[in-house]
């Protein structure tokens, strides 16, 4: 990226981060499960994390996440065309889950119920529920990473992003710190 130009990513304000991270955090159990029960291979995970990560455009994401699928297996040529939306390399039975995941960060994090249903015929509800779970996941770290770059080039003096205000920025950066707990207290107050 040259200096002062800004990569293509979606920006989250603090209210979408809230929702997104609630979202997470509300279902935390349900990550658990999915690694504890291992339905989706690594590499699989690893694939459906830079499926949203190409929507979403998180540069540190698509570092992280490029590492940990070579670790996985995956060929450094398939990474590059899944961080570029093509996944003519994947399996073919990944296929739903990739293009699901794209639907669900372009819709920020509220997919349409038919594309759910669409994913409980192919994979039945567990393996949906696995797979929803890592993308919730990635939802969070994009929408966070994204932020703390808009942050990090206004503090460089780069020309700030019309979409965002300092504070947008703060409030998603540094407001982690406080939305974790509150969605904590939220939650036991939801099952009571």
């Amino acid at each position: 990226m040259n200096k002062g130009q800004r990569s293509r990513h979606r920006l989250y304000g603090p209210r979408d981060f809230r929702r997104l991270l609630a979202d997470l955090l509300l279902n935390i159990g349900d990550m658990r499960k999915a690694h504890k029960a291992q339905r989706v291979s690594r590499a699989f995970a690893e694939r459906i994390m830079m499926a949203v990560t190409e929507v979403n455009g998180c540069r540190y994401c698509s570092y992280y996440h490029a590492q940990l699928a070579l670790k996985a297996g995956i060929e450094k040529d398939e990474i590059e065309k899944t961080l570029a939306g093509n996944f003519q390399d994947a399996p073919q039975e990944e296929l739903p889950a990739l293009y699901f995941a794209q639907h669900y960060a372009e819709s920020g994090g509220r997919p349409n119920a038919e594309a759910v249903d669409c994913m409980r015929d192919a994979y039945g509800s567990a393996v949906t529920g696995d797979i929803i779970s890592y993308i919730r996941a990635i939802m969070v770290g994009n929408a966070w990473g994204n932020m703390f770059d808009e942050l990090r080039l206004r503090i460089k003096g780069s020309p700030g992003n019309k979409a965002t205000t300092l504070w947008d920025e703060l409030g998603v950066v540094l407001g982690i710190f406080w939305m974790v707990p509150a969605v904590f207290i939220q939650s036991l107050f939801h099952r009571i």
